[in-house]
């Protein structure tokens, strides 16, 4: 199959390529003992590197400041530019660095403290968290709050100078693992749906707070059901004002699709090349069919980094993502389900086997077997257009909220 490139680059000047070579040489000098096994292993939905040691490499990455690329150094930041940022992400995938675990508290906390929280709330988290001391979760679904979160019925009420919250959430990122959970909760029980939430900080180390692994269908559990029963917090820990946890919420989703997009989208050129590899030892890229998929997956790739280089562009002058970013997430989630869903059919009656484990592996919903990579990304994938904000939700704040149409009917 002979393929074409047509990929918009940024210029970089002599400083900016000099950037490049430092993340380089940096992660050259730091992929060694045990993180030298880590290449080209890992991230979103690959679970083939223990948590703990990722947890681990997020340590060794803040060593470099690598955690604290936008954030200003006063709170242990590097103060980078925008596009030194997407440098760094570039640059980190390239050189086929292991895939990172979500760290919520730097992608999506950190930004939003920076943003609505107070200079006491800055000085107290973020440094930690850019450190890679303390480690952070989101409670936003629940049971009967999912893509409509403006639904939730996780309360908080006030005692003296402490919230107490009870209610459950769902679908929580690696809440076993995290020191400190961020909850949207209802602090005004007069309050209907956006108004009366709060946007509270809790830490999870405590016996009012229990969680329960959900297994998945890769087999792990990634996710969690966190259950509150009089957990407690500090009052001073609202992030904004009482009752205005709905528009911090919000800005929090949007910093979830900044400058790492564009090394995500170089993560998933590498899964395409690797498709077409696959498809070539097996013949699949004979059939015209395939290798129409093949082609058509591969343009929309381009048009999925054009769009995101406009969304940057964006970014970069108004300094907070705007509701265009949904644009992507809609995009790419859809893209790379669809890619999954190739992948599969490339492999044909081989991608539906998985590999015995030696030794077996126990509590697994795959009975000893493992997956390997592509069978992750079609089995993970299926979750894209769920989880950040349903396919169906990014639709309706771009129709809504960028092209200024009129908002969705409500049943009743």
């Amino acid at each position: 199959m002979r393929r074409y490139r047509f990929m918009v680059e940024f210029s970089r000047s002599n400083q900016e390529e000099s950037f490049a070579e430092e993340v380089r040489t940096w992660l050259e000098e730091h992929l060694v003992g045990e993180f030298s096994e880590l290449r080209n292993r890992g991230g979103t939905g690959r679970e083939d590197i223990p948590v703990e040691i990722l947890l681990e490499w997020e340590k060794e990455l803040a060593t470099g400041g690598w955690l604290g690329l936008d954030f200003p150094e006063e709170l242990g930041g590097r103060s980078c530019s925008l596009f030194e940022q997407v440098i760094f992400h570039q640059t980190y995938v390239e050189t086929r660095a292991p895939g990172r675990i979500p760290n919520i508290g730097v992608t999506l906390l950190a930004p939003t403290l920076v943003a609505y929280g107070t200079y006491e709330q800055q000085a107290r988290f973020i440094p930690e968290i850019l450190k890679g001391n303390e480690f952070w979760c989101q409670g936003y679904s629940e049971p009967d709050a999912g893509s409509d979160l403006a639904n939730i019925s996780t309360r908080a009420t006030k005692e003296g100078d402490q919230w107490i919250i009870n209610g459950q959430k769902i679908w929580t990122s690696l809440a076993q693992y995290s020191d400190w959970i961020f909850v949207l909760c209802r602090t005004d029980m007069q309050g209907t749906r956006h108004q009366g939430l709060s946007y509270l900080l809790a830490p999870m180390e405590q016996d009012e707070i229990e969680i329960r692994p959900i297994v998945q269908i890769t087999g792990s559990s990634e996710f969690n059901e966190v259950f509150f029963n009089d957990a407690r917090t500090e009052g001073g820990l609202v992030v904004g004002e009482s009752g205005s946890g709905w528009s911090v919420a919000m800005g929090t989703l949007a910093f979830e699709r900044g400058a790492s997009t564009l090394g995500q989208q170089t993560a998933f050129s590498q899964e395409m090349d690797e498709l077409i590899q696959i498809a070539k030892q097996t013949g699949a890229i004979y059939d015209p069919v395939v290798r129409q998929e093949l082609a058509k997956s591969f343009s929309e790739l381009q048009i999925m980094r054009y769009n995101q280089m406009r969304m940057l562009s964006s970014l970069s002058r108004e300094g907070v993502p705007g509701p265009e970013m949904s644009i992507g997430k809609l995009y790419w989630s859809s893209w790379h389900r669809r890619l999954g869903e190739l992948g599969i059919r490339i492999r044909g009656s081989s991608g539906m086997v998985g590999v015995e484990a030696t030794p077996p592996l126990e509590d697994s919903l795959n009975h000893g077997y493992l997956l390997d990579s592509l069978q992750r990304t079609f089995l993970y994938s299926r979750a894209h257009t769920i989880y950040a904000g349903s396919s169906q939700v990014q639709r309706n704040i771009i129709g809504e909220r960028v092209l200024g149409l009129p908002r969705e009917p409500r049943e009743g």
